[in-house]
This record gives C-alpha cells, sequence and structure tokens, in this order.
C-alpha cells in the first residue's frame, strides 16, 4: 500500500484491510471484487490484483508457507528487489541490504552521487550490519525519511554527519510540468439507487471497476459538482451533471443501479468514490 502512496492516505485502509483479510488465507479466498473495493482510493490497482494473486500462491501452492528468501520472494507477483529485501530482512532476518528512496539519499550523500542505481545496491551491501540486518535497513530508510530529507535535512543531528561527503540539502531538480485535463460525467438517481458502469475486463487502467458514465462536455448544462482530482502528474478538472433521461435509457444494458449499501463493497474508482461522497453523502 505504500509503494507511491504516502502513509497517511494509508493508515486507515490498511486497518480496514486487515480486519476483513487477517491472514493470508483470507485473502486468498475472497473474490477480486471485494478486494479491489477494500483497496479503493489508493490508486494503482494492479497493486491489490498481483497482491490477491501473491495470496493464493502462498495459501495455494505454498500451503500457506510464506517464502523465507529475498530470492523466493520475488518469484511471486508484484513483489519487486525492494520489497523483497525488506521483507526477507526484516520479517526473516536474511541479512541482504535494502535501497528505496530515503536510502538512496543517504547513500548519495553520505559518499557522493553515483551514476548506477546498482552501484548503490552495492553500497548498501557493504554497509550492511548482518548480524541484525533488519534493524539496519530500518534505521536507513527511518534516517532518510526523517533527518535525511530531500529539502532541509538535519545535518547536526545526523549520526552520520561525520562521514558525510555533502552535508547539505541537494540542488533542486527540475520537475516536469504537470499535464491538465478535464472529465465530465452524469449523475443519475432513482429512489435512492445510483446509476453506474462498470469498465471493460480488458481496459488499461482500472479494468471491470465501476464509475460514473463518463460524457462529453455540455456547457449549457449547470454543474452538480465541480473539483480538482490529482493522480500521479496530471491534474483533472472534474464536473458532474445531472444525468439527462436520454443518456440514462441509451446505456440500457450497459448500466445497472445500486443501492448505497450495494455500490458501498463495489471496486469503485477512487474518483467515483470522491463524487458520491459529494452527491450521495450518508444521511
Amino acid at each position: 500500500m505504500l509503494q507511491q502512496t504516502r502513509v497517511a492516505a494509508v493508515l486507515d485502509h490498511y486497518a480496514r484491510w486487515m480486519q476483513r483479510f487477517p491472514t493470508v488465507h483470507d485473502l486468498a479466498k475472497a473474490r477480486e471484487q471485494t478486494v479491489l473495493a477494500l483497496w479503493s482510493g489508493l490508486g494503482y490497482y494492479h497493486r491489490a490484483r498481483r497482491l490477491h494473486q501473491a495470496a493464493k500462491l502462498i495459501a495455494y501452492d505454498r500451503k500457506g508457507e510464506f517464502p523465507r528468501t529475498a530470492e523466493a520472494w520475488r518469484e511471486l507477483p508484484g513483489i519487486g528487489r525492494y520489497t523483497a529485501a525488506a521483507v526477507a530482512s526484516i520479517a526473516f532476518g536474511e541479512p541482504v541490504a535494502v535501497v528505496d528512496g530515503n536510502v538512496e539519499r543517504v547513500l548519495d550523500r553520505l559518499f557522493g552521487p553515483i551514476d548506477s542505481k546498482e552501484g548503490n545496491w552495492q553500497r548498501a551491501e557493504a554497509l550492511l550490519d548482518r548480524a541484525r540486518p533488519g534493524d539496519f535497513n530500518q534505521a536507513m530508510m527511518e534516517l532518510g525519511a526523517t533527518i535525511c530529507t530531500p529539502r532541509a535535512p538535519q545535518c547536526l543531528v545526523c549520526p552520520l554527519i561525520t562521514w558525510c561527503a555533502t552535508r547539505g540539502a541537494d540542488a533542486p531538480k527540475p520537475q516536469a510540468a504537470r499535464k491538465r485535463k478535464q472529465l465530465h460525467y452524469a449523475f443519475a438517481r432513482d429512489r435512492g439507487s445510483i446509476l453506474l458502469v462498470q469498465r471493460s475486463a480488458d481496459a488499461k487502467r482500472m479494468a471491470n471497476m465501476w464509475e460514473l458514465p463518463e460524457i462529453t462536455a455540455n456547457p449549457k448544462q449547470q454543474a452538480l459538482s465541480k473539483f480538482r482530482h490529482s493522480i500521479t502528474d496530471t491534474d483533472y478538472d472534474v464536473s458532474v451533471i445531472a444525468a439527462p433521461p436520454a443518456l440514462i435509457r441509451s446505456l440500457d444494458g450497459n448500466a445497472r443501479w445500486f443501492t448505497r449499501p450495494q455500490w458501498q463493497k463495489l471496486a469503485l474508482t477512487g474518483l467515483t468514490r470522491k463524487v458520491l461522497g459529494r452527491l450521495a453523502p450518508e444521511s
């Protein structure tokens, strides 16, 4: 959940997730739509699908036994080098180093920048406390997150200042300009039910997830709600209008009506959940 997502955004989702899926077997037995519904709002839904797939492999193919080495962890869907090393060292004590963005920054400042990412993995391995690899890796990540920060690093209280080659913040890197796009959706409610459509199974993004019907802009139609929604490098100006009867008829067979208890359990896109929070709040 924390991959590309802030801690503050994850906390509530994590608590709900662990309540619903306290064991790997609970997750493995769940329907994909249930998994995606619990993940809704975190984005990057391929992470949830791969986590679900990994749970099935552990529960059924491995008889509930978790891998114990970084190499074995990387055989599971969605597990890369960093995640595999972090789990293997922290949970199972394997002497393998971890390099995330925070550790990479600490190493670059400590020894000077290096062009090769592999070089920082080698640096981390050379420094690793092989008797306490989990503690060492967590300490390096925490140091980068709280002391050796991107801007205004707290060098005077850093335990590595004696050996640090740079002692200060990096020169600011140029940021790519954010993209700006407009999205328009139709909102239809009938006796407390909301009309939603499902993305196709082969959609490039958020396949099989439910959302409001997307429409073309109509400048004459007064918006029920307008707001900004941001994803990665793009800011969306979102406008939601009342669905015209003709649109509702045209969607016949491709859309369904859901009551609140029903749509709350659906795998909704994060944007749809945000819209419904505004236009269909709990009474």
